[in-house]
């Protein structure tokens, strides 16, 4: 029965079960079953549907078995595969790299680089031939605008997919390739202590304003909490307000109510030491000039 199908499955295998063409146009219409790709289906309750990333990652796959032996996903294909965070990345076509000096073509669902890959730049998931997390950030990082390509870097290298050295040094096989420089760039600005897209990307935002570096992730020791930045000379916290950082740092059986209010007291709390506190949410990351006003007047009441 068609109700059973609970993953990826491919019209040769349900032909082979019995189905007919005219049952998987039925199922389809009926919103029984959702095609990924060209003769690939899930089960249209799939949330892996509604979920940009989980959704690429099953067009990877439904692509994968059609790819020549020598094709390695790569790029955001790889990303979306090792579960790195992703910000502002098309996910419009399948990307994969083969050890090639020419014959690199796109179409509309297809990215094929050509590129030399080490065998050590190759790793296996879930049976598939996936480029390794520094080649996969060395990749993005040559290819992907600066902002986009760092968040990814921050975030790999905070849940420690990858060390510092291990990129540097994908970056550097890749010297003389278009996009070095900027790759470069990347490995020399990623830092761990991002704790997500929005950190990363107010920390772009402080320094596009002129603002003072600030310190990031400062543990206030009479309190024993960290801030997200802090500017010591100026006595000032600034917090990036992202609401999945409440539902982030949900304890064992606390709804977001509560996350709220324990962010409040814990702000409170930063307040009676005499520190100044900014907060910022996503919206205002983009121009970020509220923001920055809110950080000079707090920093000129030092």
């Amino acid at each position: 029965m068609l109700d059973d199908v609970s993953d990826l499955v491919f019209r040769p295998a349900l032909r082979a079960a019995g189905f007919t063409d005219d049952e998987l146009r039925r199922a389809r219409t009926q919103r029984k079953l959702t095609v990924v790709r060209r003769g690939a289906y899930v089960p249209s309750d799939d949330p892996r549907l509604d979920d940009a990333a989980a959704r690429h990652a099953l067009v990877v796959r439904a692509t994968a078995r059609n790819l020549a032996p020598d094709a390695v996903v790569s790029h955001v294909s790889a990303a979306v595969l090792h579960g790195l965070t992703l910000w502002d990345v098309p996910l419009d076509r399948v990307h994969v790299t083969r050890n090639r000096r020419s014959g690199g073509r796109r179409t509309k669902v297809l990215h094929v680089h050509t590129a030399g890959l080490d065998g050590d730049e190759i790793v296996e998931i879930d049976g598939i031939a996936v480029t390794s997390v520094p080649r996969t950030l060395a990749d993005l990082a040559r290819t992907l605008p600066f902002e986009p390509a760092l968040v990814v870097a921050d975030a790999a290298l905070y849940r420690e997919k990858a060390t510092p050295a291990a990129v540097a040094e994908a970056v550097a096989r890749s010297a003389g390739r278009e996009g070095s420089p900027p790759a470069r760039r990347v490995v020399a600005s990623a830092d761990y202590r991002a704790e997500s897209p929005g950190e990363t990307r107010s920390r772009l935002a402080i320094a596009r304003c002129g603002l003072p570096p600030p310190a990031l992730q400062y543990e206030v020791p009479e309190l024993r909490v960290r801030t997200d930045f802090y500017w010591e000379e100026f006595r000032t916290v600034g917090e990036f307000d992202g609401k999945v950082k409440y539902g982030r740092g949900l304890r064992p059986g606390e709804d977001p109510g509560e996350a709220v209010y324990r962010e409040k007291r814990r702000e409170d709390a930063l307040r009676d030491l005499g520190l100044k506190v900014a907060r910022w949410t996503w919206d205002e990351l983009h121009t970020f000039t509220a923001p920055a006003d809110r950080l000079r007047r707090a920093f000129a009441r030092s």
